[in-house]
């Protein structure tokens, strides 16, 4: 986490707009509805109905865009690859929650 003036920066916080945001991206507004209509990604929405891109969605638009220009994947593909990414990362933290059980049972075994 990055802090900005001494307050934390937090990578979930929505705070582009589309225009912003697909600058950023360097694709056209209507690239990231479709990507919205297609379900591979969910901006939050501010009071006026306005779409809010958090750090963390700009990171996923520039997978998406990696996965389909570069590697050839198609939105379905691309879906697919998300929902395996997402997965692995559920189960990379499983394991390290293990990892770190296992270490603490070791360890009390290693007192005794």
């Amino acid at each position: 986490m990055v802090t900005f003036r001494n307050q934390p920066w937090n990578d979930d916080e929505p705070c582009y707009v589309i225009s912003v945001a697909a600058r950023m991206i360097r694709v056209h507004t209507q690239t990231l509805r479709y990507y919205e209509r297609e379900g591979l990604l969910e901006p939050a929405r501010s009071r006026g109905n306005i779409r809010l891109y958090s750090q963390r969605d700009i990171e996923k638009l520039r997978r998406i865009k990696t996965l389909t220009e570069e590697l050839g994947i198609n939105l379905a593909g691309v879906q697919v690859v998300m929902r395996l990414m997402d997965r692995m990362g559920e189960m990379e933290q499983e394991i390290q929650r293990l990892t770190s059980q296992v270490e603490a049972l070791q360890a009390r075994a290693g007192r005794r």
